[in-house]
């Protein structure tokens, strides 16, 4: 029997345990460790948040982050850090600037996140118009910028922005779309987002999938969107021949805090509980880029650390321990 049946049998089965008993117990759960980083953590003055997916090149690991002076992230541009260890980072610089003026991405570029394809690395981000201030709107829309390196030159791609807000003012994602998480499915290119419509508030964002046949796009949006009807920040990864997303604490009561799978990457249904999960989280996924069917539970990644009063956001560390 393939791997795909026997994945499948196992979630309907998991399904329909939970259904007829609606016992709690017949799902897995996940709970979260957290460790203090060097280089990139708490630090007076500097908001550091929205960490992208971690990738390791050569004997170093890499993550892109927001980088400014306020707790939004609405003024941000992109930085990067590495580490030999996970544990102990170096911040290396800015990776993406601010567009001209007038230009979609002239107010704040912020939210990165990365895919390795053809030889190639290209660097999501997401980016408003205006400037934060009395007014603001985050009608925020995403783009790439390309290079031959993970420390870059980075250069912005002449098709951006990739992905837009919905014209239609009922789309869940006609106000804004943001928080690009990439993993090669089938040949092509899967881009998760978050979506919010018009007139509604963070908490009821929910998640959008858009495919490509190219790096570059076009991104199409898929149409059963939105396909997961929750979820502030998009945290997904290739789990076997399906696909795996971390729900956090916005959504409906029965997705909230969850782990969901999709055996086709768009009809998700709940397999685990999670315990204090990762907040605005990116992982370490060495699968994701490889569309080979083969990827596990995420094991660690970074995260917005904790904060109160006056401190500003940090990168912060989390390991997942899982129970089936």
């Amino acid at each position: 029997m393939s791997k795909t049946i026997l994945t499948a049998t196992f979630l309907a089965c998991l399904a329909a345990i939970s259904s007829a008993s609606g016992d709690d117990q017949a799902f897995g759960t996940v709970k979260t460790e957290r460790t203090a980083l060097k280089g990139i953590g708490l630090e007076k003055g500097v908001s550091r948040r929205d960490p992208s997916e971690v990738i390791k090149h050569g004997e170093l690991y890499y993550v892109w982050y927001s980088r400014g002076r306020l707790k939004t992230g609405y003024e941000a541009t992109v930085w990067y850090a590495t580490s030999p260890d996970g544990l102990s980072w170096t911040e290396k610089g800015q990776a993406i600037s601010r567009g001209s003026a007038g230009s979609w991405d002239a107010g704040s570029v912020f939210t990165p996140n990365i895919l390795v394809a053809q030889g190639r690395y290209w660097l999501f981000y997401t980016a408003t118009t205006t400037s934060y201030g009395k007014g603001f709107v985050p009608d925020s829309k995403i783009g790439v910028a390309v290079s031959d390196s993970p420390d870059g030159p980075w250069e912005r791609l002449p098709v951006n922005p990739v992905l837009t807000n919905s014209d239609d003012s009922q789309d869940f994602d006609s106000m804004l779309v943001d928080d690009a998480c990439l993993m090669v499915r089938e040949g092509k290119y899967w881009l998760y987002y978050k979506g919010r419509q018009q007139g509604k508030s963070p908490a009821h964002t929910q998640m959008g999938l858009a495919i490509a046949e190219n790096p570059e796009g076009p991104y199409i949006k898929h149409e059963a969107n939105p396909v997961i009807p929750g979820n502030h920040a998009v945290l997904a990864w290739p789990r076997g021949s399906g696909v795996a997303a971390m729900i956090g604490t916005t959504g409906p009561a029965d997705i909230i805090n969850t782990v969901q799978y999709a055996e086709d990457g768009i009809h998700f249904a709940k397999t685990h509980n999670v315990v204090d999960g990762p907040r605005a989280g990116g992982a370490f996924r060495p699968e994701a880029f490889t569309d080979t069917d083969t990827g596990g539970p995420i094991k660690w990644g970074v995260e917005i650390g904790k904060h109160q009063g006056k401190e500003l956001p940090y990168i912060h560390r989390y390991d997942l321990i899982w129970s089936e």
